[in-house]
């Protein structure tokens, strides 16, 4: 179907064409990314409906659940659509207690892609994220270890998710990267000279919490530019990141059809000049 989502599409790692606006599938699972969900089939539902609506970039792990979003994006999806796009992440794991301790042994991120793999139902994953777990973190031989699993067909391109520029240079010296997974929004900017580097390089920037870590007044801030253009918090600040710059994508997630139709709706609000201006200034 013709993609008429705002923000248009993207082409990232120079073959895989996706919407800008995306969808995050953690929420398909319990509370805090942990167990199954309350409701499966409204999860299959929401999954199936963001195809619908021609979203063809969705972001997910084996970890959120664990397992479960990709037992439930299978079930939804597979055989999959032709132009549906698949971003996955590996480095981290889940506990007992729903805890999240790093797993990026060599042998433990070989076990992840191959999960991924089993549990998608997929013989090539189609972008591996790297989850890092900090900034002082080497990215050399986690990384490494993907690119060996990239030249060996099992993944197509790679990225990174919670990483500096160093780390991101780091990586680049070893395979290419096509896609940068960090915190950013309104109010959080320290990646504003990062998401300049990345798009003239030719590397997609994906923000995730778009609303989260605002101080009370930055969220009235946001709060009236919403008001005063008849939309919600939400809209405004997934469609500003759309007008942020043009290699951010965005990966918004819900676990409601409804709430899925209202981001898509949503991140096609037109910011005037002054908007954007006023919206702008609340990071300081």
């Amino acid at each position: 179907m013709p993609h008429s989502l705002a923000g248009g599409t993207y082409l990232l790692g120079g073959d895989l064409t996706v919407t800008r606006t995306g969808y995050g599938a953690m929420q398909l699972t319990g509370p805090m990314a942990f167990g199954p969900p309350a409701d499966r089939a409204a999860a299959v539902a929401v999954v199936r409906e963001a195809v619908e609506l021609g979203i063809t970039h969705i972001d997910t792990s084996d970890y959120y659940g664990p397992y479960v979003v990709n037992e439930i994006l299978r079930e939804a999806l597979h055989p999959y659509p032709q132009d549906l796009h698949i971003v996955t992440k590996v480095g981290f794991a889940r506990d007992e207690k729903g805890g999240w301790p790093q797993a990026a042994e060599p042998d433990q991120l070989r076990q992840a892609v191959k999960d991924n793999l089993t549990r998608l139902g997929l013989d090539t994953l189609d972008v591996v994220n790297l989850r890092v777990g900090g900034p002082g973190e080497s990215v050399t031989t986690p990384f490494g270890v993907l690119a060996e699993l990239r030249e060996q067909g099992l993944i197509r391109h790679l990225g990174l998710s919670t990483v500096t520029a160093e780390q991101v240079a780091e990586a680049r010296s070893i395979a290419p990267v096509v896609c940068v997974q960090n915190l950013y929004n309104i109010a959080n900017r320290g990646d504003d000279a990062l998401i300049d580097s990345l798009a003239a390089q030719g590397i997609a920037y994906v923000p995730y919490f778009p609303l989260g870590g605002f101080s009370p007044v930055q969220s009235g801030v946001l709060d009236g530019v919403a008001a005063r253009l008849g939309s919600t918090p939400r809209a405004v600040a997934l469609a500003w990141l759309l007008r942020r710059s043009p290699n951010i994508l965005l990966i918004p997630g819900t676990s409601s059809v409804a709430h899925l139709r209202q981001n898509v709706a949503g991140a096609a609000v037109e910011l005037p000049d002054d908007a954007v201006a006023e919206l702008d200034a609340v990071a300081g």
